[in-house]
C-alpha cells in the first residue's frame, strides 16, 4: 500500500490560506474603528458601492489643467464659477472662471479636515477651550472645559459645518490658529493649488483670504482619496454625543447626499461675499467627478448640482 507523502510547500500554503480565510471572517469596520452595521444609529452605510481606496493612480493625472472657460454641451449652471473633473484622469470636463479668485466660505474645511485626519492620532482627546466657542456663527455647543476625540470632533464639523469645532482642531494641531493657517497653505500648495490663501480653518470672510474653482478641485481630490476623510462628508447623518451624556442626531449641510444616489458627499459653504458654495463628489462604475460651484444661490445649488454631475457621469 503506498504511502502518502505531505510535502514541507503544501503545509505553508495549507497555513497561508487558513490565515487569509480567517481575516476574511473578521468583522469588517467602519473608520470611526465602530464595527461595520448597516443603519446603526446616526451612520448611515454608504461603502458597499464604494471605490477601493487606492484606486486613483496620481501619475495618471493631468492636475486639471484646461482654459479657464470649457463647456462643450455641458448644463447651463447659475455659479459665478465652477469646475467639473474627472477624478480618475484629471480631465477638466466643463469649467467656467475656474481660475478667478473668490471666498469659498465652508468649503475650505475640507483643507482642514484633510490635515487633521493625515496627522493621525484621532482617538486623542482635545479639550475645548474658551477661544474655540467665541467664533460666530454656526456652532455645534460644545463647552469650554469639555473633551472629545479628534475623530468625533473630525465627523461632527464635517457633517455639520461648526465653525466652534473647526477652531478647537486647528488649536489641537498647530498651537494656534495662525500656525494652523500656515500649515494650510502649505498644504495646499503641496496640492499644485498656487491661487490660494487661506487665514483660518473655518471659511469666515478675512483680509487676504481667497482660492479659485481649481484649487479647491485640487484639494477636494486629496480629500476623495482619504478614506477618513470621504467617511465622514458622505454621512447623512451622525450621532454626536456630548460630554454630558447628551446625544444629539446631526443633519448633513448636503442635501444632494438625500436627492442623489451617487453622490459621495463633500463640504457646503456661505458667507455672504462668497455667496452659497459647494464642492460635491459623484460615482458610477465608470467615472468619479469632482463638481466646485462658487458664488451661487440656494434656489440653485443643488439642481445645478445634481445635473452637472450626472451629466459628467454619462461622459
Amino acid at each position: 500500500m503506498m504511502k502518502r507523502m505531505t510535502h514541507p510547500c503544501m503545509a505553508i500554503t495549507f497555513s497561508l490560506l487558513t490565515t487569509i480565510f480567517a481575516a476574511s471572517c473578521t468583522t469588517p469596520q467602519n473608520f470611526d474603528g465602530t464595527q461595520f452595521a448597516p443603519q446603526q444609529p446616526g451612520y448611515e452605510t454608504q461603502v458597499t458601492n464604494q471605490p477601493a481606496v487606492g484606486y486613483y493612480a496620481p501619475s495618471d493625472r493631468n492636475e486639471f489643467s484646461s482654459p479657464a472657460n470649457v463647456a462643450p454641451n455641458a448644463p447651463s449652471i447659475h455659479a459665478e464659477s465652477y469646475i467639473l473633473v474627472n477624478a480618475r484622469n484629471g480631465s477638466v470636463i466643463a469649467a467656467r472662471n475656474a481660475d478667478m479668485p473668490h471666498h469659498v466660505a465652508s468649503t475650505q474645511k475640507i483643507l482642514t479636515a484633510l490635515i487633521v485626519a493625515e496627522s493621525g492620532n484621532l482617538d486623542a482627546m482635545v479639550r475645548i477651550a474658551p477661544s474655540d466657542v467665541a467664533v460666530e456663527p454656526s456652532k455645534l455647543g460644545v463647552r469650554p472645559g469639555e473633551m472629545y476625540s479628534r475623530r468625533q470632533l473630525l465627523i461632527g464639523f464635517l457633517v455639520k459645518s461648526s465653525n466652534d469645532v473647526a477652531e478647537a482642531l486647528a488649536r489641537d494641531n498647530a498651537g494656534s490658529i495662525e500656525a494652523f493657517a500656515q500649515k494650510m497653505n502649505a498644504k495646499a500648495r503641496s496640492l499644485g493649488a498656487t491661487n490660494s490663501h487661506f487665514e483660518n480653518p473655518h471659511g469666515l470672510t478675512a483680509p487676504g483670504q481667497h482660492s479659485c474653482a481649481r484649487d479647491m478641485a485640487r484639494i477636494a481630490l486629496a480629500c476623495y482619496e482619504n478614506p477618513i476623510v470621504r467617511d465622514a462628508v458622505r454621512r447623512k447623518h451622525f450621532a454626536f454625543t456630548f460630554a454630558n451624556g447628551k446625544t444629539t442626531n446631526l443633519e448633513n449641510t448636503n442635501e444632494i447626499l438625500g436627492r442623489m444616489p451617487e453622490c459621495d458627499g463633500m463640504k457646503t459653504g456661505y458667507t455672504g461675499p462668497a455667496g452659497r458654495c459647494l464642492v460635491s463628489c459623484a460615482h458610477n462604475n465608470s467615472r468619479d467627478v469632482i463638481l466646485v460651484q462658487l458664488g451661487t444661490h440656494t434656489k440653485y445649488i443643488w439642481n445645478d448640482g445634481i445635473a452637472l454631475m450626472r451629466f459628467g457621469l454619462g461622459k
